[in-house]
């Protein structure tokens, strides 16, 4: 946890360093931040279930939100 604590601030500061930039590093950490962000949702996505009368287990669906199923 504590590499992954330390990826989140180095994502954190690579975007307040690249604010008001016009280079195109804000796009770039932007970018990086949303490609680990969707890293930890597939990991979450992995985990979760249906739940359901048979106890059939699932991964989310692309366009179904866990919370309504």
């Amino acid at each position: 946890m504590s590499s992954d604590t330390e990826r989140h601030r180095e994502l954190m500061d690579g975007l307040r360093s690249a604010m008001g930039k016009n280079d195109g590093s804000f796009e770039q950490a932007v970018t990086k931040a949303f490609e680990h962000v969707f890293d930890h949702l597939g990991r979450l996505n992995s985990h979760t279930s249906l739940g359901g009368a048979d106890g059939e287990e699932r991964q989310v669906k692309y366009g179904e939100s866990a919370t309504l199923r």
